[in-house]
């Protein structure tokens, strides 16, 4: 393969809201250039629905330092801290800053964005729900990345259009590169540059059911881990309680912010049960468990794996009388605040959520871990203070722990743009006092060796085939509950599915160009590294905690994994350690396994 060879100053991979953010942010002092396996308005930050979180107070009281207490409490308390004030304290300007971008947000009569209710949002005195989430229409995610789009052209940002990244390049342990592969003609490009940030998004693509696109393969945390550095947390992932049965595509939580109310197959409103005082507006987490347990408790629609999230503005009211609020909702208002969710209903099921309720089940949203990075996302190898110099990471593809163990809605896209932001800044003044590591001796030997190995495989097993198996066994037994013995199944499952995929692997596409058979095969070898990754930390958590739920240990245990769990890679191994103690004064540090 020809190899060509870019330099920059900084490159970023990923063009979703914190690959652009930090982006603008690192052009305005640097050199910078953008990887996108995707144009970059097709980045998955756009299917984001219900709004931006921060605390303006434009139409409730409201407080950053209730934002931030959200925050850790929605966690589960193993949010850190530090990260959870920057979030909240920073979000406020950061959306003012969207603002002034020219982000065109929904508006208040006085002018000033409009807010809505989110779950796990609060006012920290009366418990109550906090109007908190701005919000353009349904379409906030859509909205941003238009918004940083436009900005990084106007700031001269060179982006390289589906080019997928595949390899970091390191010369005598220092970063110093990135290989991509043109996806229209399949040469190998080479970016040598001071600073590089990970900003590919999520993986939710290892489970069955998922809100995630196709794209959302794990790429960015499985080259971090193959350049022999950890990953953090990734025990901890999100299933986001209302998914569009049966297909997963998501319903925003703004449905319920709105008035929405969850249904059993009774017709009664099952989140009294469960949360007497937030209701509908729990966090997440504690949604999808109780969504799940209907179901197991035969009360899920018909019998079946669902249940009903009604908007129909006859239900909206009659719940918001009784709640002794003075406002009504009518057909007219539904469609104005949700209209990305009438149409999805329209399209995909062929109702009208105005009068007939939504069927929904949990579906797999967001990774809370990730690879581990500092306040400034600098990623750090074995602790706060072990800095990797030139590399980043921001979004969700990151692990700052400002989600802990579950991350409440609207703060995905407060993430992106607060960490994006500080990422950028970052790069622009190491990019100004750094010089360029050098490239070594045939910097993309290894990777195209591996992509030809790929290429001209000739076994008998496809790779769809292998991920339908993957995406299975961890939708059955690792996700919303989880016991030891159903892990210990997965884990068996996915190292025996890895096997296959290095060497029984079938691919029918030999050529070069646009060919996506060999593209997604590469991402399968990435998800099954995380998939294995995934498993291990959650069968080493031996407690339930925010998104980890252990039937087997029902209760959270702060004594014992009040901690963050790092997986390294070692010896062709993998290394579990709980090394990064939310509260180092417990002194509580578990053995560590090789396995």
């Amino acid at each position: 393969m020809d190899v060509k060879t870019h330099q920059f100053d900084v490159v970023v991979i990923g063009a979703g809201g914190a690959g652009m953010m930090a982006a603008l942010y690192a052009s305005r002092g640097a050199k910078t250039a953008v990887i996108s396996k995707l144009y970059p308005t097709r980045s998955h930050t756009g299917t984001a629905q219900g709004g931006i979180g921060a605390a303006l107070a434009n139409l409730d009281e409201d407080h950053w330092e209730w934002h931030a207490f959200d925050t850790v409490k929605g966690g589960d308390y193993l949010t850190d801290q530090n990260a959870a004030e920057t979030l909240a304290r920073e979000a406020i300007d950061a959306v003012i800053e969207l603002e002034l971008m020219g982000l065109p947000f929904d508006r208040n009569p006085d002018g000033t964005i409009s807010q809505r209710r989110f779950g796990g949002h609060t006012n920290n005195q009366t418990k109550k729900p906090v109007r908190r989430a701005c919000h353009a229409a349904d379409r906030t995610g859509h909205m941003i990345l238009q918004t940083l789009y436009q900005n990084c052209i106007k700031e001269k940002v060179a982006f390289f259009d589906e080019y997928q990244a595949i390899d970091l390049i390191t010369n005598d342990g220092k970063v110093c590169g990135v290989a991509a592969v043109c996806i229209d003609d399949g040469e190998i490009h080479v970016f040598h540059a001071k600073a590089i940030c990970f900003a590919t998004g999520g993986w939710g693509r290892l489970w069955e059911t998922t809100s995630n696109a196709h794209s959302l393969t794990g790429d960015g945390p499985a080259l971090v881990w193959r350049a022999g550095l950890p990953l953090q947390d990734m025990e901890f992932f999100q299933f986001h309680p209302t998914g569009l049965y049966p297909v997963g595509l998501l319903i925003t939580e703004a449905v319920r912010g709105e008035g929405g109310v969850l249904i059993n197959d009774k017709g009664e409103r099952f989140m009294e049960r469960y949360a007497p005082t937030i209701k509908d507006l729990a966090s997440r987490d504690v949604v999808a468990r109780s969504i799940y347990l209907e179901v197991q408790a035969g009360r899920g629609i018909g019998g079946k794996r669902y249940v009903h999230l009604d908007v129909r503005p006859e239900t909206v009211n009659r719940y918001l009388a009784e709640a002794g609020e003075d406002r009504r909702v009518d057909a007219a208002y539904i469609l104005s605040k949700l209209p990305d969710i009438t149409d999805f209903c329209h399209t995909y099921l062929g109702i009208d959520p105005t009068k007939s309720p939504i069927p929904i089940q949990p579906t797999a949203h967001y990774g809370m871990g990730g690879i581990p990075t500092n306040l400034d996302a600098e990623v750090i190898s074995a602790g706060a203070g072990t800095v990797v110099p030139g590399l980043y990471a921001a979004g969700e593809v990151a692990c700052v722990s400002v989600h802990g163990a579950n991350r409440l809605g609207t703060n995905s896209l407060t993430d992106l743009i607060v960490f994006g932001r500080k990422a950028g800044k970052a790069m622009a003044d190491y990019a100004r006092q750094a010089d360029f590591v050098p490239l070594p001796a045939n910097p993309a030997g290894k990777i195209v060796a591996e992509i030809e190995r790929i290429r001209k495989s000739s076994g008998k097993t496809k790779p769809y085939m292998i991920r339908q198996e993957m995406q299975k066994v961890m939708m059955d037994h690792v996700s919303v509950f989880r016991e030891a013995p159903g892990l210990q199944k997965a884990l068996d499952t996915v190292r025996e599915l890895k096997s296959r995929f290095q060497n029984d692997l079938a691919i029918e596409d030999r050529g070069m160009r646009f060919n996506t058979d060999l593209l997604e095969a590469w991402e399968l070898g990435c998800m099954l590294d995380l998939a294995e990754i995934t498993t291990l930390s959650a069968i080493e958590r031996k407690e339930s905690r925010g998104g980890h739920s252990r039937e087997d240990y029902p209760k959270r245990d702060d004594v014992n994994f009040l901690v963050h769990t790092m997986a390294y890679p070692e010896k062709g191994g993998i290394r579990i350690a709980h090394d990064r103690a939310v509260d180092l004064s417990l002194g509580y540090q578990p053995a560590e396994r090789v396995y």
